[in-house]
């Protein structure tokens, strides 16, 4: 009985970390401020691995560092065009609730050098993961909707994997940095530190910052969200008020 009993308290000590860590981080913005001129933003994120609370250990490695950059969430629906007798139309389509609006994720290192598929998966760290989530349309007709959805964000600047874009300064200071295009969506945004060792995460942190309009542009972005039916009015009045004006010239 004793002996089995050292057998298990080894193998926890075993599966235990030797050494637990924390990860330190920041963001160079913690808003993001958009006017009429605005054509994107850079940022810096950065931090340092450290001891755990209350821990005296110094902090071995090597570490790895991913930072996943992660939008609002809203429902993308994306759809299928087929031709119909030279016409395009809309034939199918899937829905995805909770879809993050902008997706980016940075790292030391090549994901998949990092840890394994599963880990990856597991944590929403790769863009496909998003894809993944239980839908009525299925999963072979999920995946294959989500592929494109990401394939056209992609395209528009809004997902993305920059692979050992974050470099680590020392041993255990990192930093990366980001470039947010001109048509990132307003809102809440959350950056998730992962830390990992030997595959496996050993600290996680999130940071938020924020997206949001000012001056004229967040005045009309707040009164088509609180009065769309006068706002709706107010840009029909505003479309025919600019024929008229812009067709006086041509009168004769």
């Amino acid at each position: 009985m004793i002996r089995s009993l050292g057998v298990v308290l080894c193998a926890f000590q075993m599966a235990t970390p030797a050494h637990a860590v924390r990860v330190i981080s920041g963001i160079s913005h913690d808003t993001v401020e958009v006017t009429s001129s605005f054509d994107g933003e850079r940022l810096t994120f950065f931090g340092t691995i450290a001891p755990d609370v209350g821990s005296s250990d110094q902090v071995e490695g090597p570490f790895h560092v991913v930072i996943v950059v992660l939008g609002p969430t809203q429902v993308r629906v994306a759809r299928e065009k087929t031709s119909n007798f030279g016409i395009w139309l809309n034939t199918d389509q899937v829905e995805f609730p909770g879809f993050p609006s902008y997706f980016h994720v940075l790292s030391s290192k090549r994901l998949l050098e990092v840890t394994d598929i599963i880990t990856l998966s597991a944590n929403f760290i790769l863009p496909e993961s998003h894809a993944t989530a239980p839908n009525p349309a299925g999963l072979t007709k999920t995946l294959d909707f989500g592929r494109e959805l990401i394939g056209l964000m992609t395209e528009e600047g809004l997902f993305g994997v920059q692979e050992t874009a974050l470099q680590f300064m020392s041993d255990t200071f990192y930093s990366a940095q980001l470039t947010l295009p001109g048509n990132a969506p307003p809102g809440a945004y959350i950056a998730q530190t992962y830390v990992f060792r030997h595959g496996a995460i050993v600290a996680r942190k999130p940071d938020d910052f924020a997206i949001r309009k000012i001056g004229f542009e967040r005045f009309l972005a707040l009164s088509a969200i609180r009065s769309p039916m006068l706002y709706g009015i107010a840009c029909v009045l505003l479309a025919l008020i600019t024929g008229w004006l812009g067709g006086l010239p041509f009168k004769r």
